[in-house]
């Protein structure tokens, strides 16, 4: 590889002498962040006014945005991912019409991963929610014909090596 080299150096990099006994040199100043932000001239803070969302009016929003006609398996999965992003467990009516959703579009797929992913959501407390979810969900499922994750078996791992820990 070859390197190649400047003839002239960078005018950046130097000061040119307005005497003539001064002699060209490098800067070897560092300017400071401090140095910089006084020299910023002051920015208006511009405030956002937020207005909380209740839990009926934030319920709503996600029935009605699963219960839209035209909906399609991508906007079903980015509604539910948004839910799951955040720090929450969604309510068994915004899961089933979720549900609902996936059945309008034949997606069976899909309705397994939603209840999946709504139980790894209970978290710490899947014994308290996850009975809870299943009891209000089940009108829902028997309509639409969806079994849970455990009569599918999807409780255990298919190919689970046994814990070595607990063999003796």
């Amino acid at each position: 590889m070859f390197r190649m080299m400047r003839a002239v150096p960078r005018m950046a990099n130097m000061r040119q002498a307005t005497i003539k006994s001064q002699t060209v040199r490098a800067v070897s100043q560092k300017v400071s962040l401090t140095q910089v932000a006084r020299n910023i001239p002051a920015m208006g803070t511009r405030k956002m006014s937020v207005q909380s969302q209740s839990n009926k009016d934030f319920d709503s929003n996600y029935v009605a945005y699963f219960n839209r006609p035209e909906i399609d398996g991508w906007e079903i999965r980015k509604g539910m991912g948004d839910l799951v992003a955040m720090d929450l467990v969604p309510e068994p009516e915004i899961v089933a019409a979720a549900l609902r959703a996936c059945r309008r579009i034949n997606d069976f797929s899909l309705t397994t991963r939603i209840l999946e992913v709504v139980k790894i959501k209970c978290g710490d407390k899947e014994s308290e929610f996850w009975p809870y979810m299943l009891q209000e969900l089940s009108p829902t499922l028997a309509e639409l014909g969806i079994p849970t994750p455990v009569e599918m078996g999807y409780d255990q791992p298919e190919l689970a090596l046994p814990n070595p820990y607990e063999m003796h």
